[in-house]
Order: C-alpha cells, then structure tokens, then sequence
C-alpha cells in the first residue's frame, strides 16, 4: 500500500513538471516582439532601494530614462510600466509595489484617467492580449489576484476567467503552431530587455502633421478612475510617499484641456504636485524633428534623456530628493547598470544607422 502511495505520488509530481513546462515553453516570451510585454517581470530581479518609482503605460516606460535621472541627480527610480495599463492595473502595481520597497515619490502617468470599466465591446484600447502583458508577470499575490478582477473584460470573460490567469496553459495551449526559435531559447529564461524599467528607442521618425482627433461629446472621467485614483492617494499617504501626477508630453493621444483642468482641480484640492509636461516642452529642449521615433507618439532615446534631466531638477527642486552617488555601494550597482545602458544605446544606434543605411 505503501509503495503504491509512492508510485502515485512520484506519478502525479512528474504530470506536475511536464505541466510547467509545456506551460513555460507556450506563453508568450516577448523578447523579440512586443518587448513591452516583458517589463513586469524584470521588476522582480532588481526592486529595492528606489526612491522615485513610475506607474502607467507607454508614456514613462518609453519617456524616461532611470539613468539619466541617476547620472544627473544621483536618484535611483525604476519604472513599473506596460503596454496600455489601465488605472486599476496601475493601483494593483502600485499596491504590490509597496510590498518590496517604500519609494519617496511615487510618479503615476495621469493619461489611463480616460479609460472606464474594462470594455465590454471589444475595444482595441482594453483587450485580454494588454491584460495579459501586465498581469501574467506578476507574481502572486493579493494585488494580482485583485487586478484580475478588475481587469477581466466581458468580451473575452472566457479567455479571461480566473482559473486562465491560475493556469496560463489553459490559455495558451493552441500556441504550438505559432512557437518560434525565441521560445526555446529564452524557454526556461529571458534577457534584460529594458533599463530599470525603460524600454530604448534610437530610432528618429519626426513628427510630420499634426495629430488631430474628433472633439469628444463627454470630457467627464468616469466615477471608477476617480475611484482608483483616490486609492491610489490613499495608498501613498499611508506609506509616507508623495503622490505625483504627470502628463507626459507625447502628442497622441490628444490631451483634451477639458481633462488637464479636471486634473489640475483634483490635485489643487488634495495638495498634490502635477505637471503637465506638454506645457514645458521648450524649456525641456524637446525637438520633434530628432527626439521621437513614431512622430510624436513617443520620445525616443534622446528625447527621453532630455525630458529626466528636467524632470530630475523638479524633483530635487520640489522633494529635496538626497544625491545618492555618494553611497559606494550604491554607485557601484548603478554603475554597472549605466554600462549595460550605455553598450544597448551603442549596439542600438549602429543597428539604427544600418537600416537606415540600407532603406
């Protein structure tokens, strides 16, 4: 009887294993397409001792530069972005963050106020595949949990039922046609793709016309991102962390005045500092002919550089934020980090510069 308890045991164990790893070989790695969906996990093998700390979507992952803002003013931040995170994903984020370290300032992107409940017409902004990519790297916990609830759309709920995001095989055992050399080689597991957060863009692709989009017919935030961002205040006040509110300066999605005032109103009230980043463009030296590679969607690297020295200024202008390159430990783990920068910048330039060569 014993023996048989044995065999059974060691059975299901080795059912266990094969699971996992035909569950680690079919999800997604996105290590040569849709980077962006690797940048929740790369938080995991470096978080602690930040004192700046971003939250949002493309808007601070692609327009700020953790290295700049160390190598100019000596503030270590990480930025916990991804691909069109939602304000209720940004909480959970946020929530979970506070589990790892207690940052001085927390910078919350304010540009996913626009986005309501999770769609349930399919919308191409609030769809199961932007879920995914925030939500599968998280690691466990009563925030992810949370962030599945919230997230789940009713187009895709069976896609998106809980047991799908307990078991991403379930979700992803019909990828075997789509497996590709990256699958196996980053099977078990992945490179760096990102700089504390920051995913590089050497790339220039000036703005050529303006972006122009139709007038809305109701500029109102909806009542749930109001919700969240009260959570999202709340929170921060219980850890002794400042609240900041941006807008970074891209130039689509259009920044209706009639939210930027909405804004404004909800920090003057609850004395908190935002800055809307499209107002300082001239002052942060910003070039759309050299500093965006998608014509004005996004800052490129260089445009980014620009954008953290100013914003590292305001920072130490506004929070009195400590130089911490006098920490030798410190700069020396951020030393290796300005190198692995600096040898990606370099290898990405010329990569650039020969596609270019060759168009």
């Amino acid at each position: 009887m014993k023996k048989n308890a044995i065999k059974l045991t060691a059975a299901v164990a080795v059912c266990l294993v094969i699971l996992w790893l035909l569950q680690m070989l079919l999800m997604p790695k996105y290590m040569t397409e849709s980077k962006e969906g690797n940048l929740i996990a790369e938080y995991y093998e470096e978080y602690g001792g930040n004192d700046v700390i971003f939250i949002g979507d493309c808007e601070v992952y692609e327009n700020f530069s953790p290295i700049t803002l160390w190598e100019e003013y000596g503030i270590p931040s990480y930025i916990r972005g991804s691909a069109q995170q939602l304000i209720w994903q940004s909480y959970y984020l946020m929530e979970e963050t506070f589990q790892y370290e207690t940052p001085k300032v927390m910078v919350f992107n304010v540009l996913s106020m626009k986005y309501d409940t999770p769609a349930s017409t399919g919308a191409a902004s609030q769809r199961e595949a932007y879920n995914r990519m925030t939500i599968d790297p998280m690691r466990w916990s009563r925030p992810k949990w949370n962030c599945i609830q919230a997230s789940m759309t009713d187009m895709e709920r069976e896609k998106e039922a809980e047991w799908m995001y307990l078991f991403p095989l379930l979700r992803y055992h019909d990828r075997w046609s789509d497996l590709k050399a990256e699958d196996f080689r980053y099977w078990f597991q992945r490179g760096d793709i990102a700089d504390n957060g920051y995913l590089m863009q050497t790339g220039v692709k000036p703005l050529v016309h303006e972006h122009v989009e139709k007038p809305l017919v109701n500029y109102d935030f909806a009542d749930n991102c109001w919700m969240y961002l009260d959570m999202m205040r709340e929170l921060c006040e219980k850890h002794g962390t400042e609240l900041v509110l941006i807008k970074a300066p891209s130039l689509s999605p259009v920044w209706w005045d009639q939210w930027d005032k909405q804004i404004e109103e909800y920090a003057e009230q609850h004395d908190l500092v935002y800055w809307n980043f499209l107002e300082y463009q001239e002052e942060i030296g910003i070039d759309w002919n050299t500093d965006t590679y998608d014509t004005g969607l996004h800052l490129n690297v260089y445009g980014a550089e620009k954008m953290s020295d100013f914003f590292g200024q305001l920072l130490v202008d506004t929070f009195d934020l400590p130089d911490r390159r006098s920490d030798a430990a410190l700069s020396e783990i951020w030393a290796e980090k300005v190198e692995t920068y600096n040898e990606r910048k370099a290898t990405m330039e010329a990569e650039t510069a020969s596609a270019t060569k060759g168009e």
